[in-house]
């Protein structure tokens, strides 16, 4: 009963309230074919210590990425995060606080929030960024529709070297918005012209900074050509730890910069949560979607912490609202905050460096196994690798040789013959020379 405190008198009261007969009848949208004919084939009941052991059998199926040589990466990787990160994030002050409404209770949380807005400023190299986003494939969608409300024009033009899930979900948001999208085809050299594709009608250009494939480009031309036509330039950056060496978005012309913050300050996790940046121009902060903390002065002039801009539909009237995110991944960001806080300007940089230098030795020994090339010519702790044969049974291959090789690009883009024979390749910190070597020796093996 604990979980269960509803009794079938119970049950009739609120269906009567809302109206129907049966439970039946409030899942009428659902096709019958979708439904359940009878209960799904699981334990109807175990005990706590039964549940536990079940649980654990069925973890230890999986292969934890720090417990192998590991090159997994994609928009998601694996880096090390100080213990002092996770000791930090569950003191009390930090763990119970839950959303800023009322500043004189939350200047804790509303502190740490500003502190991250500042980081992620000054990392892209804009005016302002918000506090903050769910992810940064949510975060490209909600620039895009941004994008739109500034321009008042409703086509989005997408970098063939986006991130394929993050252009499904900017898809997806356009499509139930009456937008039009301009995908361009994979691209995984960096040879497309996207200034060709922009026209009276684009709002935005999207282009990834390192892009999927690990390649760099300079933003300029692609950010002046966007201008000439009156549209915005939005970059999208997955690995976060990239702009501890590169040249920021900011400084090449961006309007507004989204990001991937799951590199600083969170694990893998098996796939989350994570945390997105956003950043804009000071002329366009009344566009950008989500929470914006500021600074100010309390009555008797003491230093203090408000949220400032609330465009969020919990704060103002839904139609209003320049987006309907419901959370800030409020946890995720103060973790973010704390590792980059603990690494410091120097410290990133000096990561950005290792993880690079990695990238450039994992290239070369793999580049000298028989059949296999680079295809980049720049890039920093990611790049593309073209192997004979079929890339995603090289992957397995060699995963049952220990090695976590990457991620078959016909993973991201299925049924794409081009890209059959493409590996996408990540060397984070967490890379030793022993990783490399072995990764070398098997997929010499493998071939």
């Amino acid at each position: 009963m604990r979980y269960l405190p509803l009794q079938a008198d119970d049950r009739r009261a609120m269906l009567a309230k809302v109206g129907v007969t049966s439970v039946d009848e409030l899942f009428a949208a659902v096709p019958k074919a979708k439904l359940l004919r009878a209960l799904p084939n699981l334990p109807k009941a175990k005990g706590e210590l039964e549940v536990e052991r079940e649980l654990g059998r069925l973890a230890a199926r999986n292969t934890p990425a720090a417990s192998v040589p590991f090159f997994v990466g994609a928009g998601a990787y694996c880096h090390h995060v100080p213990a002092s990160v996770d000791h930090l994030i569950q003191r009390s002050e930090f763990l119970t606080s839950y959303t800023p409404y009322q500043p004189e209770i939350t200047q804790g949380t509303l502190q740490y929030l500003f502190e991250f807005q500042t980081q992620v400023a000054r990392l892209t190299a804009m005016d302002v960024a918000n506090a903050s986003m769910y992810d940064g494939s949510t975060g490209a969608a909600e620039a895009v529709l941004m994008a739109h409300r500034i321009t008042r024009r409703k086509k989005a033009v997408i970098s063939g070297g986006l991130h394929p899930q993050y252009a499904d979900v900017i898809a997806t948001l356009s499509k139930y918005s009456g937008a039009a999208v301009h995908a361009l085809a994979p691209d995984p050299q960096a040879r497309e012209t996207i200034a060709t594709t922009i026209d009276a009608e684009t709002s935005c250009v999207v282009v990834q900074y390192p892009d999927v494939f690990g390649n760099i480009r300079d933003l300029r031309p692609i950010a002046d050509a966007a201008h000439a036509k009156g549209a915005l330039l939005v970059v999208v950056v997955t690995e976060i730890v990239a702009l501890g060496a590169l040249r920021a978005p900011g400084d090449m012309g961006a309007d507004i910069v989204v990001a991937e913050g799951q590199s600083i300050g969170n694990g893998l996790t098996f796939g989350g949560p994570y945390v997105g940046l956003f950043a804009t121009r000071e002329k366009y902060v009344r566009q950008m979607p989500g929470r914006l903390c500021g600074e100010t002065v309390d009555a008797e002039g003491r230093r203090g912490f408000v949220l400032t801009l609330s465009t969020r539909e919990q704060h103002i009237r839904r139609e209003k609202a320049t987006s309907n995110i419901c959370t800030n991944s409020g946890l995720c960001a103060l973790a973010f905050t704390i590792h980059m806080t603990l690494l410091g300007e120097t410290g990133l940089k000096r990561l950005a460096a290792i993880n690079h230098a990695n990238a450039c030795d994992l290239a070369d020994r793999l580049a000298g196994v028989k059949g296999v090339s680079v295809l980049n010519d720049t890039f920093f702790n990611e790049f593309t690798l073209r192997v004979p044969g079929d890339a995603a049974a090289v992957i397995e291959q060699l995963a049952a040789k220990g090695i976590m090789g990457g991620v078959p690009v016909s993973r991201l883009l299925p049924g794409d013959k081009a890209v059959a024979d493409l590996i996408l390749v990540a060397a984070t910190e967490i890379n030793t020379d022993d990783d490399r070597a072995a990764y070398a020796a098997a997929l010499k093996e493998v071939l």
